[in-house]
């Protein structure tokens, strides 16, 4: 699987820059789009999305104005000279998308969940030089968010990126989706040259809350930022509260620090990796003793069998996690990081104890 680097795409992006998409979450009306695209210009950006099928949960809603939307995009190219970007959920709207020479596509959260679609539309790309773009599955599934990828890698194309929109979870959170960072970090490691960029705007599900999430993308090395932006939001028909004005987007982007890479200055670098090296030998302290553990877990699981005692003790269990939680808080650790790894490290603790009663 070969995939080019982003800066190897021909997208015009200045070597410093981040990439960034905006423009709103739906193509409303040619009015809508031109004007919003025209005030995206005048801040700078240079390359323009919108949606022109929008899946929707539950039907009537506000579902995309579908092909008339196509021409407005064109406009778009036209007057301002910008690329121009939407979203295609199957064969027929990336038909519908090359007719009307879209620059750059994306595959949704919903379509990425689905190889079948995927795959046609995969079948359908053969032949075609087109940047697509793959948003993570609306699950957590980092095989699934591979699988869609390789099966675009397949029909030929090189200029692949991914878009890390967040995932959907039952707990309680402050943002729609949530990002669950680790995620994408191990896409990354997985496929070297693969670009990412972040979705700031469908991970919050609110304006206010853009700016950090963007940021914190950058801090991670994300290649760019794909960000709604509607000339009017109050009145947008789908997902108001998570859309900026183009001139609130060009403040933002005024606002977020681009770091480097790495450092040139040999104090620093030597200070970084003497702690790095006191990071490397905790690393191994802690292996060594989750082994000594677990070690232990196993001879309380032969215990238990020998005496016919059950594996799970909900009591204990509820002991260990309430009193790890209460030390980790006043070390300053959050109850969430704490709830984690202790939750991971009692389920390795029942795989153990479960493989020792069934032996």
């Amino acid at each position: 699987m070969k995939i080019y680097p982003l800066k190897d795409w021909n997208l015009n992006i200045p070597n410093d820059k981040p990439l960034v998409i905006a423009g709103p979450c739906s193509a409303e009306s040619e009015e809508q789009t031109l004007n919003t695209a025209k005030a995206l210009k005048e801040e700078g950006i240079n390359i323009f999305r919108a949606g022109i099928w929008k899946p929707r949960t539950r039907p009537n809603c506000f579902e995309g104005v579908g092909n008339i939307g196509l021409p407005w995009l064109e406009t778009v190219k036209k007057e301002t000279g910008m690329l121009v970007s939407t979203e295609v959920a199957s064969v027929k709207h990336l038909e519908q998308a090359l007719k009307h020479n879209v620059d750059i596509i994306w595959i949704g959260a919903r379509t990425t969940a689905n190889p079948f679609a995927i795959q046609d539309i995969a079948d359908a790309l053969v032949g075609v030089d087109i940047p697509v773009f793959v948003k993570n599955p609306v699950n957590p599934d980092l095989e699934l968010w591979i699988g869609a990828i390789e099966r675009i890698a397949g029909a030929g194309l090189n200029k692949i990126g991914a878009i890390h929109r967040g995932f959907s979870a039952y707990e309680n959170s402050k943002y729609r989706n949530i990002p669950q960072w680790q995620i994408p970090i191990e896409l990354r490691q997985r496929i070297k040259d693969l670009s990412i960029i972040c979705d700031p705007s469908h991970i919050t599900g609110d304006s206010a809350l853009i700016k950090e999430v963007s940021q914190e993308a950058l801090d991670l090395n994300y290649d760019g930022l794909i960000i709604e932006s509607h000339i009017n939001p109050n009145k947008a028909l789908s997902d108001a509260k998570q859309q900026i004005t183009p001139k609130e987007l060009s403040i933002l982007l005024n606002e977020l620090v681009v770091r480097d890479i790495k450092t040139t200055d040999a104090e620093i670098g030597s200070i970084l990796n003497e702690l790095r090296y006191q990071i490397d030998s905790m690393d191994k302290d802690l292996i060594d003793i989750l082994g000594n553990r677990i070690c232990i877990t196993e001879k309380i699981g032969q215990y238990k069998k020998d005496n016919n005692i059950t594996i799970l003790q909900q009591d204990r269990w509820k002991h260990i996690l309430d009193n790890a939680i209460s030390v980790g808080q006043k070390r300053n650790l959050s109850k969430d990081f704490i709830s984690k790894i202790f939750k991971a490290i009692h389920q390795e603790s029942i795989n153990k104890q479960t493989r020792i009663m069934n032996e």
